[in-house]
């Protein structure tokens, strides 16, 4: 360290010092001053040339120096030298200070800082990288964080000194003008019964109006920069056009149409979206058919002799399509235009911030929610195009069984696809690059579903890379590298399905030409309230993330659907506190809140309550003893961090944790709630049992104990 630099922090040492030594925090507390308000105005009013100018040095060394009492020093400007001039000063002083603030952590704080509040500093970083002096201006206009603190992270950043003089400057005098004007207010006030003047009080309710007006001006600041180069229409033709009629998409036109809004519901392909048509209803459909034929093959664990069934899977499949078509009806055209939202089958285009054309037609609308979904990933294996691939959205067009099934990806799709498949005949590879299925589990729950895929036949390959597909003489072969095996691995298929996530659909309506920012993992970018760059366009589900769920889909549709309708006058923040999923695998692994690994690797200190279902009667009963609960809880405490179930209708079962966590109880709640036995559902509140026994209170139970023996009689020592 350089002798300048020694120099210098041993003088910020000795000013603060000074500052706590010499207690010159306590002339800064309104009490001191107002008690000295007479000499101060006549010290004021003799000289104030002088008087200003110890005024600006004393609040630029209080702002520079990050200490106490900026917020009074403004108040006294302004009783001491009235709106305009307490303005000027406090503005150029605070400015001043903070700039210095700024530089002393540029050249001396930075590494201290950096470690010292280095979580607090994430998204300063992040927005500075990305917005700069935008992300400046609004954090002074309505400060997340408190001033001082962003003096002292500004330092750490590459945004010029001039930038920082010139946005501080201009974000921060709303807020000092407020407050000049509420201390010359102040400063009038002689005697208890001013405090009812109408001017007093107008300072104070623009105090408390200032964070709601300062966020409405930057709004305001945001929108005009946003729109810069589009005409907005003088009338709209729409409240709100939603594009895409999966679960966002319908849900976020019904509770337009609920709320009489007018509403185009906008599809080009097939109503009820992926969930109806290829997701959710055709692989549950196909996981119940399967489930039978599991269940014939142990006929003899529940008292009948070997039942002997042949999978007719052409009609397997016929009967996923008779499901989708009985579902059909819910999501149709007819009903939702019933419920007054007007569909329009054909592909949409955004050609401006208010302008949807589909058809050749043009649609002006105030808002717009964009709910176009998801498509399975194909990557790029070298000869993939050779084996005819398909994925979840193709494979429901099967009509003759393949004898050998490859899977490739272990995620919920994927084990899901595999087991079904391999109970109804087919022989099913299934290969994960990965260590272990579900990654996103804990290790016990994905090495329940790894024992339940191997029970039922399935040959997992766990560790391996696909590298590349090939044909020799019409059989198509998958080429792999395990990590187990120093040579390649040949895996022989009939067809081949993939299963490795999902990819947003962001183009083909108007993304690109209206600069729509797309996230690192494909999805549309939004902030907090579900807006993209423009406040008046929207995105929720699968298009946007961060949880590709049908459930999650339709809980982003309220927030897209109110913000979009009603967001000039209040938002809302969505939620996703309590995000609950399953796997619908046997056994069934359903997960709310954080897991063990979760919680690990966030840092966050829990306890572990485990049941297992070996243990419940009904499990029992009905031969599914296997699987367990497991609730993580604050230590020593009963609230509910989160919760993991394995084992039979474990998706219906983590409906109660989903609602305890949801409405703040623990689990004492649970335990004292009755539930019907014999049941599954039983299980809930045998794990808060479990919790409640290693919870006991042992000393006041031995003076209970020395209670109950008192009452029977004789001395309570003399047994």
């Amino acid at each position: 360290m350089n002798s300048r630099k020694v120099a210098l922090i041993a003088l910020v040492l000795v000013l603060l010092a000074g500052f706590f030594v010499f207690d010159i925090g306590h002339y800064l507390n309104l009490d001191a001053l107002k008690a000295q308000q007479a000499v101060l105005d006549g010290q004021v009013q003799a000289h104030p040339w002088v008087a200003g100018s110890v005024f600006f040095i004393v609040y630029v060394l209080v702002t520079a120096l990050s200490l106490p009492g900026a917020a009074l020093m403004t108040l006294v400007g302004g009783a001491l030298f009235g709106l305009l001039g307490g303005t000027l000063l406090a503005s150029f002083a605070s400015t001043l200070g903070a700039t210095l603030a700024m530089l002393l952590s540029r050249y001396l704080l930075r590494d201290w800082v950096q470690t010292r509040f280095q979580q607090r500093l994430a998204k300063i970083n992040q927005g500075i990288e990305r917005e700069g002096a935008s992300y400046l201006f609004a954090l002074r206009l309505v400060p997340v964080f408190p001033f001082f603190l962003i003096n002292l992270a500004m330092g750490l950043t590459r945004l010029p000194v001039w930038t920082f003089w010139w946005v501080s400057q201009l974000g921060m005098l709303p807020g000092t003008l407020v407050y000049v004007n509420a201390g010359r207010e102040l400063g009038q006030l002689e005697s208890l019964g001013g405090i009812l003047s109408p001017g007093l009080i107008g300072a104070f309710v623009l105090l408390g109006l200032l964070p709601v007006l300062s966020r409405k001006a930057l709004a305001w600041f945001k929108a005009r920069k946003v729109y810069a180069g589009w005409d907005k229409p003088r009338h709209f033709d729409r409240n709100l056009v939603v594009i895409g009629a999966g679960s966002g998409g319908l849900v976020s036109a019904y509770i337009a149409a609920a709320v009489k809004a007018k509403v185009t519901l906008i599809e080009k392909h097939k109503m009820g979206g992926d969930c109806l048509n290829t997701g959710c209803v055709p692989s549950k459909a196909l996981i119940r058919s399967a489930r039978l034929a599991s269940d014939l093959k142990k006929a003899e664990q529940l008292g009948f002799k070997p039942i002997d069934a042949e999978v007719d899977f052409a009609a397997v499949m016929a009967r996923i399509q008779r499901v989708i078509t009985t579902i059909e009806p819910h999501d149709s055209v007819e009903r939702y235009t019933g419920l007054g939202v007007e569909v329009t089958e054909g592909e949409a285009r955004i050609t401006s911030p208010w302008t949807v054309e589909v058809n050749g037609q043009r649609i002006t609308t105030r808002a717009i929610v964009i709910a176009t979904g998801a498509g399975p990933t194909v990557p790029s294996i070298p000869g993939i195009e050779q084996v005819a691939p398909l994925t979840s959205d193709t494979v429901w067009a099967l009509r003759e069984q393949p004898k050998r099934l490859l899977v490739l990806g272990g995620g919920p799709i994927g084990c899901e696809l595999a087991q079904a498949f391999q109970r109804l005949g087919c022989q099913v590879t299934l290969v994960q690059r990965n260590e272990r299925l579900l990654p996103r589990e804990d290790s016990d729950a994905s090495a329940a579903v790894l024992a339940g895929l191997r029970e039922d036949g399935v040959d997992v390959r766990l560790q391996h890379n696909a590298e590349h597909f090939k044909v020799i003489e019409g059989q198509r072969q998958l080429v792999c590298r395990s990590v187990d095996s120093d040579g390649e691995v040949v895996i022989e298929f009939d067809q081949v399905l993939l299963a490795l996530g999902r990819t947003a659909n962001i183009k083909g309506f108007g993304a690109e030409e209206l600069r729509l920012e797309v996230r690192d993992n494909g999805t549309l970018a939004t902030d907090d309230y579900l807006a993209t760059r423009f406040p008046n366009i929207y995105a929720v589900g699968d298009v946007t993330g961060p949880f590709q769920f049908t459930h999650v889909s339709s809980h982003q549709a309220w927030y897209g659907a109110v913000n979009g309708l009603f967001g000039g006058l209040k938002r809302f923040k969505v939620d996703y506190r309590v995000i609950p999923w399953a796997t619908f695998t046997d056994p069934e692994v359903a997960h709310v809140g954080l897991n063990e690994q979760e919680a690990q690797a966030q840092g966050v200190a829990y306890e572990v309550t485990r049941f297992d279902m070996d243990e419940l009667d009904r499990a029992i009963a009905d031969e599914a003893a296997h699987g367990y609960i497991k609730v993580l809880t604050v230590p020593g405490k009963d609230r509910i961090l989160g919760a993991t179930i394995v084992g039979e209708h474990a998706g219906d079962l983590i409906t109660e944790y989903v609602a305890a966590m949801k409405h703040g109880l623990g689990l004492n709640k649970i335990l004292g709630t009755i539930h019907i036995y014999p049941t599954l559902a039983e299980a809930n509140k045998s794990v808060a049992g479990e919790w409640k026994r290693a919870h006991a209170p042992t000393s006041v139970l031995r003076w209970v104990a020395r209670f109950h023996r008192w009452r029977l009689g004789g001395s309570a020592d003399s047994r």
